[in-house]
């Protein structure tokens, strides 16, 4: 007899680690509980089910218990709750719907129980016209809501990735939506810098957006349900989307002595292996190593996910494969918007003390000369010696490709040197000669080389006015049709001639429209005599933010 394996949860990580140990020992007795009806579906997909772009729900299905069955002789058992952990005894207890209570032992266990929705305590969050977005489940209940009781409004809690897909796949059904976010922004794991081409895209596709203020309490009225946000500020809406956050789902295993962390994650090594030697978890609910900082983390993501469940199915079956950390790639489409990050932003750079360098480019998706070149704004961040620590980017076509590069040189400790290196795909339709990644790793890489001083927009804003001169070398109609006050506009065509005109006791501050005007103004500045700083990103970054 083979070894008896028992997962508890489905979805990603769960389903994963069930079919790879099947791959790897046909011998094995698997037996995989869900507290759901589903083991394992398509939870990204979700929203777009609810806002009708998936038209069917059979779609959001990856696999169902008796395809896991037939195709990989696994005891799927739905509908069965592991309510506790005995690990001295090495034993599971089930509450099922149709066999009631039972004990189960294992030879190895793994955890994917993942988690659950942040409900608050506060007035009103037991209203039945809230609703929370984590399975099939939930987005029956929601869909079910809309098409049965007319909803014309909806107040999204919550601005992180859920609530904002939620939010423009509910406006795509015509209905009016409000997104409210406590934080200064939305979707956190992106730097405010970046992250304001996505709110605008938001407001302008008629979404309200509240910044800066939570929610107080919820109270029923005869028409909906009211919101109360901490400023007193009061939205009326038909239904609420509670999409705050998410925790843990670990309560039954708090007195089975697996370690946890003080959020209730539980503790892993690079194995996905808990304290408990025969004990593996994966998915939400544990608690990784992040692959840039080192810190501790938790990275709620399928792909992550996926890939933790295949390296506890190894370990079980004797492979040494390793967790390495995660690096949080992620991606969202907000209407006609695409934005996308990797690695560390600035925020997580701070908390974990490592110093940083920025900087901005904003070229385009494909050749210019080509048609529907469209613009993105790209940022990257790197350490003194060039290693690549994060990258986020913005735009409408493209940007998939560029984070997905970089971050595979994250992965694989790269730095600007290697983006500058890179041999990358070229054709006018798809891309340009030079790349933006290429671009990204030019810019950096002349910082680092002293061929340029990178400053930015906040940085000059921190320069004494009576110090420096700020040069725009845009062109005359450039400079007239919006310029930064108090700039001075020489055009780079003419600076040599003009040069002269420029005090060389005062620090030379230039800019253009995306940053190479600028350069190559300070690279004849510099080597004039002058103290010279680039504004990287230029006079697009003041209009972006605005």
């Amino acid at each position: 007899m083979g070894k008896k394996v028992i997962i508890v949860g489905g979805v990603a990580g769960g389903a994963s680690a069930a079919t790879r140990l099947r791959r790897l020992d046909e011998n094995a007795e698997i037996i995989m509980f869900e507290r759901g009806e589903h083991i394992s579906f398509a939870n990204c997909g979700l929203p777009y089910y609810i806002g009708g772009v998936i038209k069917d729900r059979d779609d959001l299905l990856v696999q169902t218990a008796e395809s896991m069955k037939s195709r990989f002789n696994i005891d799927v058992r739905v509908r069965s709750e592991v309510i506790k952990v005995d690990t001295d005894n090495n034993k599971v207890t089930v509450k099922s719907d149709s066999k009631g209570i039972y004990e189960e032992t294992y030879d190895y266990l793994v955890l994917s129980p993942g988690a659950k929705a942040i409900k608050p305590g506060i007035p009103g969050i037991n209203s039945s016209k809230i609703f929370t977005l984590r399975n099939v489940a939930d987005t029956d209940a929601i869909k079910d809501y809309i098409d049965n009781n007319g909803v014309s409004s909806v107040v999204v809690a919550g601005g992180g990735f859920v609530g904002v897909e939620m939010a423009e796949n509910l406006k795509l059904k015509g209905i009016n939506v409000s997104v409210v976010e406590a934080a200064p922004h939305i979707l956190a794991p992106f730097d405010r810098d970046i992250v304001v081409t996505v709110e605008k895209e938001l407001v302008k596709n008629g979404i309200n957006l509240v910044l800066g203020d939570g929610v107080k309490e919820f109270s029923d009225t005869e028409n909906g349900i009211s919101v109360v946000l901490n400023s007193g500020k009061t939205l009326a809406a038909d239904m609420v989307i509670l999409s705050i956050g998410i925790i843990p789902d670990t309560e039954f295993i708090k007195d089975s002595g697996i370690e946890l962390g003080p959020k209730g994650h539980i503790i892993v090594n690079e194995k996905m292996q808990t304290n408990i030697e025969n004990i593996y978890a994966v998915g939400d609910a544990v608690e990784v190593t992040d692959f840039v900082t080192g810190l501790k983390t938790a990275v709620q993501l399928a792909g992550p996910a996926n890939k933790q469940g295949r390296i506890a199915a190894d370990n079980i079956s004797g492979l040494k494969s390793v967790y390495r950390g995660a690096q949080g790639t992620a991606i969202i489409k907000v209407f006609d918007l695409t934005a996308a990050v990797t690695g560390a932003n600035e925020r997580a750079l701070e908390r974990a003390g490592i110093s940083y360098r920025k900087i901005f480019i904003h070229p385009a998706s494909h050749a210019s000369y080509y048609p529907g070149a469209l613009p993105m704004t790209l940022k990257l961040l790197f350490d003194d010696s060039g290693k690549i620590l994060g990258a986020q980017c913005v735009g409408y076509k493209g940007v998939d490709k560029r984070i997905d590069v970089i971050a595979a040189a994250i992965r694989f400790n790269g730095t600007v040197h290697d983006l500058a290196d890179l041999e990358l795909s070229y054709a006018p339709p798809y891309s340009s000669a030079k790349d933006p990644v290429n671009m990204a790793g030019y810019v950096a890489q002349n910082a680092l080389l002293k061929k340029t001083n990178i400053i930015t927009w906040d940085e000059v804003g921190k320069l004494d006015k009576d110090d420096y001169i700020l040069l725009d070398v845009r062109t005359e109609r450039e400079f007239k049709r919006g310029h930064v006050e108090g700039a001075v506009n020489i055009p780079l065509d003419s600076l040599r001639d003009r040069i002269h005109e420029l005090d060389k006791s005062k620090i030379i501050v230039t800019y253009c429209k995306v940053g190479i005007r600028g350069y190559i103004a300070e690279r004849i500045l510099t080597q004039k005599g002058f103290k010279v700083f680039n504004v990287t990103g230029g006079y697009t970054e003041v209009e972006r933010l605005r």
